[in-house]
């Protein structure tokens, strides 16, 4: 039996949802959380979170925007890769699902910068070529610490590209542009000589952080529609926010405390949590519906879940700088609580929203 479009779409999303549940459970068992132990789990919580749910929702995005049925591939590669790091097959074999997967987004982007060759489909086509690069270099053995950096890039440049897409609107002039650019190849130069010499490599990626976060609340137009109301401010705000934790990151790295295990969790989670989970909770309600044909309504309840992380996210980085155990451990468990929060949000609008039309 063939599977419709839209179907293929819920069981991606699926997937996706299923690693990001996983990646959860992972991450409590390694803050010390007292849950029940999954074997494979722990060791899995980074690529569960970028690649299995992240990068499964980034391609899905993707495929469905240019409506090429092998596009799908991509997603699907990934999100089955994720499952199998889950369910606890071979290590390797959901790590060369995931690199299929990523192989697969680049030649997404490959298309879309042969359509419109323009400076954002370039950064975004780098930020895929960057996820490619850290996926098999976790493939062939290197440890997460050593290529999360690329992990993270490919998040950090795909979600900066889309919103110096967005920033057309401003007319942005050519020195404008250029210090866009700079603060990528920062980035990407800081990605390289992590490799090598790890300390100074995140410095560098961090300085490229905190410029292109000060170029992001500077040029983006959420300075502007945060002036409007109902979503459009909900989404100005989360991604604001989401910009100042991505500044937070790059000063932490810049000070040199990646050396730290409790330094770099507040680094990594600065980025992945405060900047990209930000985004997400800003444009679910706009991606969803357009991914699977499903309306979101706004509700003034979204807020709860954006705050709740935010502050629950400040007790852990407080925490981690802090070297206090406690408030790490607990500010991880209640940034737990908001993502289940946002779910549960997002459910509720979309039940709403057909309570509404039935």
């Amino acid at each position: 039996m063939q599977v419709k479009g839209r179907d293929r779409r819920f069981l991606l999303v699926a997937l996706g949802m299923l690693a990001l549940l996983a990646a959860m459970w992972a991450g409590l068992l390694r803050m010390g959380w007292a849950v029940p132990l999954v074997r494979a789990w722990p060791g899995a919580h980074g690529p569960l979170m970028v690649s299995g749910f992240l990068g499964t929702l980034i391609g899905l995005e993707r495929a469905v925007a240019l409506k090429e049925p092998w596009m799908f591939l991509a997603p699907l590669l990934s999100g089955v890769g994720g499952l199998a790091l889950i369910v606890g097959l071979p290590y390797w074999l959901g790590a060369a699902l995931i690199t299929l997967g990523s192989t697969g987004l680049v030649a997404i982007f490959a298309v879309i910068v042969r359509k419109q060759n323009e400076l954002f489909n370039q950064v975004m086509t780098l930020a895929s070529v960057l996820g490619l690069v850290g996926n098999l270099l976790w493939l062939t053995g290197r440890g997460v610490s050593e290529v999360v950096l690329w992990w993270a890039g490919y998040l950090i440049l795909t979600i900066a590209g889309e919103r110096l897409e967005l920033s057309r609107l401003l007319a942005l002039k050519r020195p404008v542009r250029a210090a866009f650019v700079a603060a990528v190849v920062l980035y990407l130069l800081g990605a390289m000589l992590a490799l090598w010499q790890m300390e100074w490599g995140w410095r560098v990626a961090g300085l490229g952080m905190v410029t292109l976060a000060a170029w992001l609340l500077r040029y983006d137009v959420a300075r502007r529609t945060i002036r409007n109301s109902g979503l459009p401010r909900f989404v100005a705000i989360c991604l604001l926010t989401g910009f100042v934790w991505l500044g937070v990151a790059g000063l932490i790295a810049l000070a040199g405390r990646v050396s730290s295990l409790f330094g770099y969790d507040a680094i990594l989670h600065a980025v992945f949590l405060g900047f990209v989970i930000g985004m997400i909770f800003g444009h679910a309600p706009v991606i969803f519906p357009a991914v699977l044909g499903v309306p979101v309504p706004y509700r003034l309840a979204f807020y709860s879940h954006l705050v709740l992380l935010d502050l629950s996210l400040a007790v852990r980085i407080a925490g981690d700088l802090g070297h206090w155990v406690a408030a790490r451990q607990w500010g991880g468990m209640i940034n737990v609580i908001a993502m289940l929060l946002f779910l549960g949000n997002t459910l509720l609008a979309v039940r709403s929203s057909r309570g509404a039309q039935a």
